[in-house]
């Protein structure tokens, strides 16, 4: 009988947490992405955390006056309507950087065009309606940068890109019946993860970072600094809940250089800890620093190294009304 009722106990926690499914990368991202996020925008909205700390002001912000209007011109609620958003990015810096965000959830084409085309007449200099082929973009231009183009994919998917190239692209994908045509290192990566994670991110950073310049002073790191070049991947996990939980993979050339990697990073949490102390002295209002760096571990798995870390819900409520 005991282990009956004990089957059944693993059962029902087995349904009520659910499996983790593997997350499946958006099939409109961009071939040539080398770094591509995902957020889970409802999950966040809803963890305990974001309810205590951060709805209200969230709320706020959206009941604004110039917000309010916008939006219902939309016909769109973020807080209801946006539920995950993907973003593939390529490029070495600012100026040859290139984007897609595909942003999923519930709209309405057509206010969001009407919308689109009030704001081009009311303020042409920077929203314009633009024609590139049988598409209709939304233009943005800001007062210093490179302009970005939008469009509705469809009443559950909205783009919006770095250039009008960009878009196109992915409105082709769409009409295709193919997966994500990003690279494979990439996509194993992403399938590794769980796409109810509140965030994510991978990258692959295969010589760029040789040129990374780290302090010897106050704390050492040029350990880390040396085993940084020979980094291949990177890839970051965040989940909020009632706390919010960080992990933080490096995906090294080959073992010996995770094994350095390893003692670099564990070397370099050590330090920051003995650090922080004296800075609590000096500064009561960082204490929640040093409860933060007490949960940091750092593992060597084969070829990568795994970094954990927690912000508990009480310390980031210290954080935001700090003591004294």
């Amino acid at each position: 009988m005991r282990l009956s009722r004990l089957g059944l106990a693993v059962t029902l926690c087995a349904a009520l947490t659910g499996p983790v499914r593997a997350a499946e990368p958006d099939k409109l991202l961009p071939a040539d992405a080398d770094t591509v996020a995902y957020v889970n925008f409802k999950q966040i909205l809803e963890a305990d955390v974001i309810k205590k700390y951060a709805l209200e002001q969230i709320k706020q912000a959206l009941a604004g006056q110039d917000a309010k209007k916008i939006l219902e011109e939309m016909g769109l609620d973020p807080m209801k309507d946006i539920e995950k958003v993907w973003v593939g990015m390529s490029g070495s810096g600012r100026d040859d950087t290139k984007a897609l965000a595909v942003i999923h959830g519930k709209f309405d084409p057509e206010k969001l065009l009407k919308a689109a085309e009030a704001a081009s007449k009311k303020d042409g200099d920077k929203f314009s309606v633009v024609k590139d082929g049988g598409n209709t973009l939304f233009k943005f231009q800001p007062e210093n940068g490179n302009p970005a183009y939008g469009t509705v994919v469809n009443d559950s998917t909205v783009v919006v890109g770095t250039d009008k190239k960009i878009i196109a692209t992915a409105l082709k994908q769409n009409e295709d019946a193919k997966k994500a045509p990003i690279a494979a290192e990439l996509t194993t990566l992403i399938k590794g993860l769980d796409e109810k994670a509140s965030l994510f991110a991978v990258s692959q950073v295969k010589g760029k970072l040789d040129s990374v310049k780290l302090p010897a002073d106050p704390i050492d790191l040029t350990g880390l600094a040396k085993a940084l070049p020979k980094t291949n991947t990177m890839s970051l996990v965040l989940r909020v809940t009632a706390d919010v939980n960080i992990e933080v993979t490096f995906g090294m050339k080959d073992e010996d250089a995770a094994e350095d990697m390893g003692a670099a990073l564990a070397k370099a949490i050590k330090d920051v800890g003995g650090f922080v102390p004296a800075l609590v002295a000096f500064e009561p209002k960082a204490k929640p620093l040093g409860e933060i760096l007490k949960t940091i571990t750092s593992d060597v798995k084969k070829n990568s190294v795994v970094v954990k870390g927690k912000v508990t819900g009480d310390t980031i409520g210290k954080m935001i009304t700090p003591e004294g």
